[in-house]
């Protein structure tokens, strides 16, 4: 991955955040997975009293997305449960390390059902028919499986991360993505290296759910909401579709359940910029679709709905 970071933090900072995350990488490796779930609630569940911040925010936009149809304390019982899903995500990629190496064993983490199976089934056949896609996750679920688990059925992502101010903290996270066959390049100026695996034949995987100052403003969960517009530009420049998929913890608790809505492709159209808006909120109606499904998975304790005094709104000319 480019050498391309945030202002570092001082190197004692650096080591001891390092520290923490080994230590507790090193835990979840060793504990079974029921206490792998407990540590992960106890983490939730302290970080959503302690938080105050985080919790009036996610409250706030449970709030607004479902308005009077949740009662006060079905939308407390979501934000809770959303925080400990956010911990529940990390401790798993620890915990499950050795099976993401493992093709063999990538599809245990459906436990007893098909659906990542048949998830990734799709996956490959929406990618060979395309000749690459513009595969897009919500921070839902675990949203880091999917890539891992993409590259055992010959479709290895390029995935736009965003560099982490902690240059140890980075290596330790970021280098069992890369061993996966993952290509990370860094969020700044990524749309050269995005177009360029378009234009090989490859796929790219994109979170696309959080607000942005370079963004266009389009509907989400009732609100405008902005929107970063990469994937519709890369849409309609290379005629390739976007594929907004999940993957959510399944009712058993101990795997997951694959979600894929249908290929949005772009169609014939007489103004790009509209053709750009029509299918950034088709994309982002895809995603509160699926994330209706299983909303105390999602990261509402993010400020989706920012509004930037400075936000600048992207000039749209089809290459970006």
């Amino acid at each position: 991955m480019a050498k391309q970071h945030q202002s570092r933090k001082p190197k004692f900072v650096q080591r001891l955040e390092y520290a923490v995350a080994y230590l507790l990488i090193a835990i979840a490796q060793s504990l079974p997975f029921a206490a792998v779930r407990v540590l992960g609630s106890f983490l939730g569940n302290l970080f959503y009293n302690l938080a105050r911040r985080r919790r009036r925010i996610a409250l706030e936009n449970l709030r607004h997305a479902y308005g009077d149809s949740q009662s006060p304390e079905e939308l407390k019982r979501i934000a809770r449960e959303s925080f400990i899903s956010f911990f529940y995500t990390f401790l798993e990629i620890f915990k499950f390390k050795k099976m993401l190496h493992d093709p063999d064993r990538i599809l245990d983490l459906s436990h007893e059902t098909e659906s990542i199976e048949a998830l990734l089934q799709r996956v490959q056949e929406v990618h060979k028919a395309s000749g690459g896609c513009i595969f897009v996750t919500p921070h839902l679920g675990n949203w880091e499986v999917l890539p891992h688990a993409s590259a055992y059925i010959g479709v290895p992502l390029v995935v736009v991360a965003r560099p982490l101010s902690n240059a140890y903290l980075e290596k330790l996270l970021y280098s069992d993505r890369t061993a996966t066959g993952q290509i990370l390049i860094p969020k700044r100026n990524a749309m050269f290296m995005l177009q360029k695996t378009l234009h090989k034949g490859n796929s790219i995987g994109l979170l696309a759910d959080q607000a942005t100052r370079k963004a266009i403003s389009v509907d989400f969960f009732g609100r405008q909401a902005t929107t970063t517009p990469v994937p519709a530009i890369l849409a309609v420049s290379y005629r390739r579709p976007i594929v907004v998929v999940a993957c959510c913890r399944n009712a058993v608790g101990k795997g997951f359940d694959g979600f894929m809505a249908e290929p949005i492709w772009p169609g014939e159209y007489q103004s790009e910029k509209q053709e750009i808006y029509r299918l950034t909120r088709e994309m982002n109606a895809a995603m509160e679709s699926i994330i209706r499904q299983r909303p105390e998975q999602y990261l509402w304790m993010h400020n989706r709905w920012k509004v930037y005094s400075d936000q600048r709104q992207l000039g749209i000319n089809g290459k970006g």
